[in-house]
């Protein structure tokens, strides 16, 4: 057996080993602590730690840097992707479906989420390699379907990042509408860049940094909301008498019937859109066994302080029927955002503001993660040789730095928005990215699933998993089933349009583009490398994995097993 097989260690002695395979030493019998460097452990067997990452990128890990930390992991959970989507595109959710569309909509896909994300963290925590979902998709499912899951996700964030930089100068032109946009979009470009110069600790660190910025703003706008439901509000205001959920009677909790509320579905798959992302950091953790969970739990927080109860209290206090929110898709209009329009008609001098720098710093925030996210997924292609090898290239800080120079050279896309026709084109870009989130989050469910069932296939058991998903497979099949049915809401609102008749063929792609291209990719992946669906007993359930402290996670388990009910229900959700 080679030395690199005894690098993933083993729960039980009583493993059995796949179809076709011998059994793989427990770290025990393989003569390794169950505590170790893999560094250390390589170089006493004479192996090259860089060497032995880049054996097999498909299941193996790359040499990205592994600074990010337990810390950085939580904040990026629960508040890394928050921005435009939230803050801004829930204007355009409320006018279209009004405030119980949003509540319901969102409350159903958050539900989604949640069994995604804990779908994600049992494998990543088994398989923190770089490149994430989309190697698991080319692991657990079909190669063909991986390649058009990398590439889907890689355009998804090329094409975000120059959408923000312009959300970015809009959301600026709030306070000074003289300057033009195109200097605003050169300044947080070059910020971007700036951080991106830090590779994964500068991502880390700014991260951390807006998303204690924004989880502490959006606590204390959702105190003022009640406050100012309940009637506290200054009385030169709108809100110094009780208001309650008056809104929700008059206009109405409801707007534009059925299509109305199927609409609201993709506003909140994009205003979801990142929440993926802490999955795809595991590899660059420096432990992400013990990190990752912690991460994942912070997801519950996130789907019910933010977009749960935020969204609420903003349904509560603006109108779906304001005619400022009808303007929500020209963001030039003065108060885009429900949540600075909220806080500026209560009559609160300044705070308007306040929220508009919350938005400015949440937006720049999902830029840096544009390029994170795009970047680590296109180095992934290229080392699986699903992309060209220049962008498998790794620098001596761990940066993939020329995938990391590609997404940011797309940022100048932003500058379209100048030409006559950039609204247009911008539409299109839109119709590109809008959807493909529900097929990374459908396609990382159908994985944990596969992944169970070859597992189970191999004779081994839940036990030797390190961290469990908390619905198991079960959750998994119900986030796959809301993909599917997110996605059959999206096909009906791309025929019929809101307030009567159906769409022409433009009206249609322009909602439903992002299908035809990943089909067209899937097709290139299989054309290309001719490789089908995976049988259960083919697919390798051991390349790929860290060295685990077993010790401790049984130590833990012993503790949760003591503990009473109450608790084992607060410890598995935070």
């Amino acid at each position: 057996m080679s030395k690199e097989a005894h690098l993933a260690g083993s729960p039980s002695d009583e493993e059995k080993p796949p179809l076709g395979q011998t059994r793989r030493p427990s770290a025990g019998e393989a003569g390794i602590p169950i505590n170790f460097r893999e560094e250390d452990f390589l170089t006493r067997n004479g192996l090259n730690l860089k060497s032995f990452q880049r054996r097999d990128y498909g299941t193996g890990a790359s040499e990205l840097d592994r600074s990010m930390k337990p810390r950085h992991l939580n904040m990026i959970a629960i508040g890394g992707s928050i921005g435009a989507g939230f803050f801004v595109g829930s204007g355009s959710a409320f006018t279209s479906g009004g405030p119980g569309s949003v509540f319901i909509c969102f409350l159903i896909v958050g539900i989604m989420m949640f069994n995604v994300v804990y779908a994600l963290g049992e494998l990543a925590v088994m398989y923190p390699v770089s490149g994430g979902f989309y190697t698991y998709s080319v692991r657990f499912i079909d190669p063909s379907w991986g390649f058009a899951m990398g590439w889907n996700y890689t355009m998804q964030w090329i094409i975000v990042l120059p959408l923000e930089l312009t959300v970015v100068s809009f959301t600026v032109a709030y306070w000074n509408k003289d300057v033009n946009v195109a200097v605003w979009i050169s300044i947080f470009w070059a910020f971007i860049i700036f951080v991106n110069i830090f590779g994964t600790l500068g991502y880390a660190e700014e991260e951390f940094v807006s998303s204690c910025f924004k989880l502490a703003a959006t606590v204390i706008f959702m105190i003022v909301a009640v406050v100012l439901i309940c009637g506290g509000g200054p009385s030169d205001g709108k809100f110094d008498e009780y208001w309650g959920a008056r809104l929700w009677y008059d206009p109405g909790a409801f707007q534009n019937g059925f299509v109305g509320f199927c609409s609201v579905f993709v506003t909140a798959a994009f205003s979801f859109s990142g929440t993926e992302l802490v999955g795809l950091a595991a590899a660059e953790a420096q432990n992400p066994t013990k990190a990752l969970p912690s991460a994942i739990k912070q997801v519950f927080w996130r789907i019910t302080l933010f977009y749960i109860l935020g969204l609420t209290l903003v349904g509560m206090l603006v109108s779906s029927t304001d005619e400022r929110l009808l303007n929500a898709d020209n963001p030039y209009a003065d108060g885009t955002s429900p949540f600075v329009l909220a806080v500026k008609d209560a009559g609160l001098t300044g705070y308007d503001s306040f929220m508009n720098v919350v938005i400015l710093v949440s937006v720049i925030s999902i830029g840096v993660s544009c390029v994170y996210g795009g970047s680590r997924t296109l180095t992934a292609l290229a080392e699986q040789g699903y992309a060209p090898k220049l962008f498998a290239y790794v620098d001596r800080s761990g940066r993939p730095l020329m995938s990391v120079l590609l997404n940011l050279a797309f940022g100048a896309l932003a500058y379209i928005v100048l030409a006559s026709s950039g609204n247009e084109v911008f539409s299109w870009l839109l119709a590109l990215s809008g959807l493909a989130a529900l097929f990374t989050w459908g396609s990382i469910c159908f994985a944990h699933i596969r992944f169970r069932q070859a597992w189970k296939k191999a004779g081994r058991t839940v036990d030797e998993i390190p961290f469990h998903a908390i619905f198991g497979v079960t959750g998994s099949w119900v986030g796959l089933f809301l993909v599917v049915i997110c996605l059959i809401a999206q096909f009906y609102t791309a025929i019929a349009k809101i307030g009567g008749g159906t769409n022409d063929a433009e009206g249609f792609f322009k909602a439903y583009l992002a299908l035809p291209v990943v089909l067209f990719f899937w097709a290139c992946g299989y054309l290309w490398k001719r490789e089908g669906v995976k049988k259960l007993d083919q697919i390798d359930l051991d390349t790929g994995r860290r060295p685990i402290d077993w010790e401790e996670i049984h130590a833990q388990r012993a503790r949760y097993a003591s503990w009473p009910i109450w608790r084992k229900v607060l410890s598995k959700i935070f």
